[in-house]
């Protein structure tokens, strides 16, 4: 029998990933102690970062299977302790610096994080859901994915990743839940119940600021902003948040919403944002006899891009249409993206298009605004 060492023990617990941080608990400073006994049996102590940690059972899990794989070892017993004021200060420090007040990651020059702000003329055109099922998509190609429900007062998010977590604090850094491998923070993990949010817009810039610069979201290759509909206060406060953050409207087939969908794209030409492309959500719905039923008519979302382009004078992209599918409502209500639950329909086929579409942008400064007035004058 192979003998079991300390050694052993540790460069398995390096595979030991933390559910929230998405780091290995080594490199947290989490393995409290290890302990090998004269019959192979070993003893783990773990920090948690606080004491109501709602991962400590999974986090016991994934340290027990993992010692349990190094050849030789017997019983495995975990215990779970606490980090204390200062280990927390020190965890937080390693994860976002010693700065006094918390940053914007992803509006510093350095961020080669995609940001897209998903926004909408109007309610009902099924903005939410293709956020979630394009945050899903991207995370399945493995791409680190975050998603803010910006839409304070009409928060569906969490509902449609399926999490009622509530996120973790250590000091003043709030660890997001995750949900099918996308990091997702909303107001509704911090009301009770269905408690309706009463703000007006000062309120609701600092809630955005703190979700953006208190919330630990890692190195995340896309950030995902779930806009409330119209061109309001959220609107305005993401456009002087996230000035580099890109547009992506979502509209229907009908004239009328189309060109409510224009005017949430035209803000892009006072806020200086580009605007990254046009989707058609419910163009059509497909019959059992392969035809196609136009319920909401057609030429929308082409219409939109159009219109679009020539207004900021750069092509404005119609990246996809999306079928319409009863099945997209039940997996909204079930909380698994129809593109992670039927990821062969036609309509998780279509969101994925656009998401590879979103995904494999290069960030550069082609294209985008400058804020450079090039007027000659006298």
């Amino acid at each position: 029998m192979p003998v079991v060492t300390e050694s052993a023990v540790r460069a398995a617990l390096t595979k030991v990933i933390d559910p929230e941080i998405r780091k290995p608990i080594t490199e947290l400073g989490m393995v409290k102690s290890v302990a090998v006994r004269d019959d192979a049996s070993v003893h783990v102590e773990v920090y948690l970062t606080t004491a109501g940690c709602p991962m400590r059972t999974e986090i016991s899990n994934r340290v027990a299977t993992a010692v349990a794989d190094v050849p030789g070892a017997g019983q495995v017993t975990v215990d779970l302790d606490v980090m204390s004021d200062e280990q927390r200060t020190e965890l937080r420090k390693s994860l976002r610096g010693d700065s006094a007040e918390p940053v914007i990651p992803f509006a510093q020059p350095g961020s080669m994080t995609r940001v897209y702000a998903v926004a909408s003329g109007k309610g009902g055109v099924g903005k939410s859901s293709v956020t979630v099922n394009l945050a899903a998509a991207m995370a399945a190609r493995g791409l680190s994915v975050g998603v803010l429900d910006a839409d304070i007062y009409g928060h569906s998010v969490p509902r449609m990743l399926g999490t009622d977590a509530r996120p973790t604090q250590v000091e003043r850094m709030i660890m997001p839940p995750v949900a099918h491998d996308v990091k997702v923070i909303s107001i509704a993990m911090f009301t009770q119940g269905n408690t309706p949010v009463v703000w007006r817009g000062p309120m609701l810039h600092r809630a955005l600021q703190q979700f953006l610069a208190d919330v630990f979201w890692g190195d995340l290759d896309v950030l995902l902003l779930d806009l409330p509909p119209g061109t309001g206060d959220v609107a305005i406060s993401i456009a002087q948040l996230l000035p580099s953050a890109e547009i992506l409207v979502v509209t229907t087939p009908q004239a009328a919403a189309a060109e409510v969908a224009e005017r949430a794209g035209a803000i892009a030409l006072q806020t200086r944002q580009r605007i990254v492309g046009v989707v058609e959500n419910m163009s059509w719905l497909e019959l059992a006899d392969g035809t196609r039923m136009e319920l909401f008519s057609s030429g929308g979302g082409q219409a939109v891009a159009d219109r679009l382009s020539k207004a900021v004078g750069a092509p404005v992209p119609l990246l996809g249409q999306i079928p319409q599918d009863p099945a997209v409502v039940d997996t909204g209500d079930s909380g698994t993206p129809i593109v992670l639950s039927a990821p062969d329909s036609p309509v998780a086929q279509a969101l994925k298009s656009v998401a590879d579409k979103l995904a494999v942008r290069q960030r550069g400064l082609a294209g985008m605004s400058l804020g450079i007035d090039t007027t000659r004058r006298g």
